[in-house]
C-alpha cells in the first residue's frame, strides 16, 4: 500500500508514475485527494470543538453549582460532546474509505523499470546456456514425453478433481519430489535461507498484507466457514510468498537481524480466473502446483541489491540443471500489483520453440510492509542517546523455482528421440537414476 501523505502531497508525480502501468492504474487518485481534504477539514473541526469543550469545562468549574448558569454550561458541554462524537464518526468513515481506496492502488514502478503497457515492452537482460541439440528434429511437448514414460494420469486427476489438475505416478512423482528437495538444499546450504514449512490455509488478513486481497479475490480458492466458532475465513495459499512475508507481520525487527531469508516448498492453489483459455494442455497452468518460494525482508536501503541477489539464487537452480534460460526485466505495464521492479526468468521449451516463465523475482519496496506492518529499528549510532524510530522494511519474493514448470522443462530439454529422458546430473543423487526410460 502506498503512503497516503506521499500520494496527496505529490499527487501529480504519483499520477505520472502510475500512468506508466496503464490508464486505469491512477483511477482512484482524484477521489483519494478529495477525501484527504475532507479528512483534514473534519480533523480541524473536531479539534476546534475539543478546544471549545475544554474552555466550557473550565467555565463550568467556576460557575456556582445549582445555579442556572451551571446548568446551562453543563448543557453546552453535552452539546459539544455530541458534536465531537459526530465529527469523529465522520472522520473515521472517511479514513475507512481512504484505506479501502489505497488497497486497490498498485505500487509505483521504480524509475529503472522499462516503459511499456504489456509483455512487448519487456527487455531481455541476459541469456544463459544453449538450446539443446539432442532432442531430435521434432521435439515433443512434455505431455507426450510424460505419457510415453507413464508418469501422468490425466484421467484419474479429472475423476478426482476435474480439469486442470494432474496426477504424477511412479518415477514422475519421485522426479517432482527430487526437484523440490534439490532446490531446498541449494537455497538453504549455499544461499543461506531458512527453510519453513508453513500452513497452506491462511487468513484473509495475510493475503491483504501481501496484496492478493482485496483486488484479486477471484483468483483465490476460499474455504467454506463451516465452524461457527472460527472467527475468520480461510483461503488456500496461492503462493508461499504470503506465509513467508507475513511471518513478521506487526513486528519490529532489529536491523542487525536483517536480512531475513526464508524458503518454503508448498502446494499452491490458483483459480486462474482470468486465464481460462490459456495453456489448457498439460502442467503449465493448473489449479494446484508445487513451488519453492524465496522471500527476503531487508533494510530499506538494501532492497535493490537484494533483488539482484535473489534473482541470482533462482538462476543458480537453472544453471545447475543445465537449462537454457533468459532474464527479462518486466516493463511497468506488465509487472505485478505489488512489485516496484521485477525480473522474470524464462526457460527454453523446445516443443514451443520459445521461452516460458519459470520464476518471477520482485522487489516490493515498502508496499507490502506498510500493509502488513513489518518494520525494523535502525542500529543506534554510537554515542547517541536517542533510540532510532522504527522504519518500514522492504520485502522481496521470487520462485526458486516453480517445481512443475521445472519438471516440464526437464522433460522437454532432456528428451531423446527414443522416448527416454536424461536426468540432469545435479538431480541424479535425488532421483536415483541417470535416465528415465519408457
Amino acid at each position: 500500500m502506498l503512503d497516503l501523505r506521499q500520494v496527496v502531497d505529490n499527487l501529480e508525480e504519483v499520477r505520472a508514475a502510475l500512468a506508466r502501468r496503464g490508464p486505469k492504474a491512477a483511477a482512484a487518485l482524484d477521489e483519494i485527494a478529495t477525501l484527504r481534504a475532507e479528512r483534514s477539514a473534519g480533523i480541524q473541526a473536531r479539534d476546534a470543538k475539543i478546544q471549545a469543550q475544554k474552555a466550557a469545562n473550565d467555565a463550568m468549574a467556576k460557575a456556582p453549582k445549582g445555579t442556572p448558569e451551571f446548568a446551562q454550561k453543563r448543557e453546552d458541554l453535552k452539546a459539544l460532546s455530541a458534536e465531537i462524537k459526530e465529527l469523529e464518526g465522520k472522520v473515521a468513515a472517511v479514513e475507512a474509505k481512504l484505506s479501502e481506496l489505497l488497497l486497490d492502488v498498485p505500487n509505483l514502478p521504480d524509475p529503472s523499470v522499462p516503459d511499456g503497457h504489456d509483455e512487448t515492452g519487456n527487455v531481455v537482460v541476459r541469456t544463459w546456456g544453449d538450446r539443446p541439440t539432442e532432442v531430435g528434429d521434432a521435439p515433443k511437448d512434455h505431455v507426450d514425453v510424460g505419457n510415453r514414460l507413464g508418469i501422468f494420469d490425466w484421467e484419474a486427476a479429472a475423476k478426482i478433481s476435474g480439469a486442470r489438475f494432474v496426477v504424477l505416478k511412479g518415477i514422475g512423482a519421485r522426479l517432482e519430489r527430487a526437484i523440490a528437495t534439490f532446490m531446498l538444499d541449494l537455497h538453504t546450504r549455499e544461499h543461506g535461507y531458512t527453510e519453513v514449512a508453513p500452513p497452506v490455509l491462511i487468513k484473509g488478513e495475510a493475503l491483504k498484507g501481501t496484496g492478493q486481497l482485496p483486488k484479486f479475490e477471484a483468483d483465490l480458492f476460499k474455504t467454506l466457514k463451516q465452524d461457527p466458532d472460527r472467527a475468520h475465513e480461510l483461503y488456500l495459499s496461492p503462493t508461499a510468498e504470503v506465509q513467508l512475508t507475513n511471518l513478521h507481520g506487526d513486528e519490529i525487527l532489529d536491523e542487525v537481524s536483517l536480512p531475513r531469508r526464508y524458503t518454503a516448498w508448498t502446494s499452491c492453489f490458483r483459480s486462474e480466473a482470468g486465464a481460462y483459455w490459456r495453456d489448457t494442455r498439460g502442467m503449465i497452468r493448473v489449479h494446484q502446483f508445487q513451488k519453492v518460494e524465496l522471500v527476503q525482508i531487508v533494510a530499506a536501503d538494501k532492497s535493490d541489491a537484494a533483488l539482484e541477489e535473489l534473482t541470482g539464487h533462482a538462476e543458480k537452480v537453472l544453471q545447475k540443471l543445465g537449462l537454457h534460460y533468459r532474464v527479462v526485466a518486466l516493463c511497468a505495464g506488465d509487472m505485478g500489483f505489488g512489485a516496484r521492479k521485477t525480473y522474470d526468468l524464462e526457460v527454453w521449451l523446445p516443443s514451443q520453440n520459445t521461452f516460458r516463465e519459470i520464476s518471477s523475482c520482485s522487489n516490493c519496496g515498502d508496499f507490502q510492509a506498510r500493509r502488513a506492518a513489518i518494520r525494523f529499528r535502525p542500529t543506534q549510532a554510537e554515542g547517541s542517546k536517542d533510540k532510532p524510530k522504527p522504519r518500514l522494511a522492504h520485502t522481496l519474493n521470487g520462485s526458486g523455482l516453480a517445481v512443475g514448470r521445472t519438471l516440464v522443462a526437464i522433460l522437454e530439454n532432456y528428451q531423446r528421440p527414443d522416448g527416454s529422458v536424461v536426468v540432469p546430473e545435479a538431480l541424479r543423487p535425488y532421483v536415483g537414476a541417470d535416465v528415465l526410460k519408457p
